[in-house]
């Protein structure tokens, strides 16, 4: 083959190559941008539900700060004996059974939230078992009287867990 005929065939070559080039080009834009949207849309029709499911957690979460806030919870729970360590176990048992029963809603809330209620837990059952070793307090009664009073003059550990919930939830809009 002589240059001349190389020269010719690279010059019908090359703007071949350039437009294949090109359209590759576009077309993998075309498909990223189509997933894209695809993307989109499906999430766009999602975050309703998903949004919904949240609320229903944020709400079952309320629901279980409220049942283990010491005020509500000693006032529902009335001691069966006079025993103060029969009535403490009870008590504490209530809010572990309520726990464990609102544990798959962690999955809808974030970490710092369920992190915050599972304080809020822990700090309830450390209230009542500080009340419950102190020798003035005698029987279950007394008990409930003693932790009711504490909390006339602080707050309860479910009402700042609630706080942080609600913060939370109004940040979702």
């Amino acid at each position: 083959m002589d240059s001349t005929r190389i020269i010719e065939l690279i010059s019908y070559s090359l703007p071949t190559l350039i437009m294949a080039f090109v359209a590759y080009s576009f077309f993998e834009l075309y498909t990223k941008n189509e997933n894209a949207k695809r993307n989109y849309l499906l999430q766009k029709e999602s975050k309703p539900d998903t949004l919904s499911l949240r609320l229903q957690a944020y709400e079952r979460m309320t629901l279980f700060l409220e049942r283990i806030n010491p005020s509500q919870l000693l006032v529902r729970i009335t001691p069966i004996s006079e025993d103060k360590t029969d009535y403490q176990n009870f008590v504490i048992a209530q809010i572990e059974q309520e726990y464990e029963h609102n544990l798959a809603q962690q999955i809808y809330v974030s970490e710092e939230c369920w992190s915050t209620i599972t304080t809020s837990k822990n700090a309830t059952i450390q209230m009542i078992l500080l009340a419950a070793k102190n020798e003035k307090i005698s029987d279950a009664h007394q008990l409930r009287e003693s932790i009711l009073n504490d909390l006339m003059t602080k707050p309860s550990p479910s009402s700042v867990a609630l706080a942080f919930l609600k913060n939370e939830v109004n940040q979702l809009w």
